[in-house]
């Protein structure tokens, strides 16, 4: 068990503690409180030598992973988390990021020959059809189409290029370090990559906006096409409705990055978030559920976050 306290200069009671993970230089967020969680990340500056200890949790086969509390930035676990990597569809949450700093769902967005130029996984947005951003929003996050990503791009930056460069500002923002991002999508291409942790910074942001908590939660969407056609898209995230606790949040696959997912999970006033990278389908879903099962748990089980200086 997690000591409920502050360590100084390396000297923790708790033999419960296996080993400590270091933080990046800055803000870390740290616990507020109950409630709702948008009030509790309360930035605190933290010590340049500062740790904040975790245990090493359930074994998964995950090349990188990184779990972590998504009230408080507390890391739980994690393994080869800074080491630099293609993330797939899981760098969507950067897109929706961008796009939603620009506001304006409402506005209607016509879809260019260009934007569909695009595969695998499509929509089958047809040139000349026009949709809001917020109905593109949605139905890209659900079925993580790279024909709205494309669409959505090109309308809020004028070109791919120019919204990978909205991009890169939005991760740099968030505190990623070690992140490279050249299109919305996340298709393989050369130069773009980035971590564990900085996709865990990027999936904590994506958990505090209400829209996207609202997407990701759906296992399916009704979809209205500009035909007027309904249709039902299904999540990718099959962990949805499987996990009870699971609300979120996405899902990437390519052959260089292999099996990808940010997944969050939430009980009893709990929440946790969770990044896989670089592993196998027959692996990562049930991989999430333990992990994310374990870390629930272990947040029920103590109270406080356990700090330890690192070093001299």
């Amino acid at each position: 068990m997690i000591a409920a306290a502050v360590c100084l200069l390396g000297s923790c009671a708790d033999s419960g503690v296996v080993k400590a993970i270091p933080l990046a230089s800055g803000t870390q967020y740290l616990n507020a409180g109950q409630g709702d969680v948008n009030a509790l990340a309360v930035p605190v500056p933290l010590p340049e030598r500062l740790m904040l200890v975790a245990t090493g949790g359930p074994a998964i086969h995950a090349a990188s992973y990184i779990l972590l509390d998504a009230r408080t930035g507390q890391h739980l676990a994690g393994r080869n988390f800074e080491t630099a990597r293609a993330v797939a569809s899981t760098q969507k949450l950067v897109t929706a990021l961008v796009v939603l700093d620009a506001g304006n769902l409402d506005k209607r967005v016509r879809v260019q020959a260009a934007d569909v130029a695009v595969e695998p996984t499509r929509l089958g947005l047809r040139p000349g059809e026009v949709y809001s951003r917020r109905a593109l929003l949605y139905a890209f996050l659900v079925k993580s189409a790279n024909d709205v990503a494309n669409v959505l791009a090109r309308d809020n930056a004028g070109s791919i290029s120019a919204f990978a460069a909205k991009m890169n500002a939005k991760a740099r923002s968030l505190g990623c370090t070690n992140s490279n991002f050249k299109n919305p999508h996340g298709l393989t291409v050369s130069g773009q990559y980035s971590t564990a942790r900085d996709m865990a910074r990027v999936a904590m942001t994506a958990y505090r906006s209400n829209i996207i908590r609202d997407v990701v939660r759906r296992k399916h969407l009704a979809f209205q096409r500009a035909d007027g056609r309904m249709v039902t898209l299904e999540n990718t995230n099959d962990l949805l409705g499987v996990m009870p606790e699971c609300n979120g949040m996405k899902t990437g696959y390519t052959v260089a990055s292999g099996r990808c997912l940010i997944s969050s999970a939430a009980s009893g006033g709990r929440d946790v978030i969770l990044v896989q990278l670089g592993t196998k389908t027959k692996y990562i879903w049930d991989d999430a559920r333990i992990m994310m099962s374990w870390g629930l748990q272990r947040l029920r089980s103590r109270g406080g976050v356990a700090l330890a200086w690192a070093g001299n």
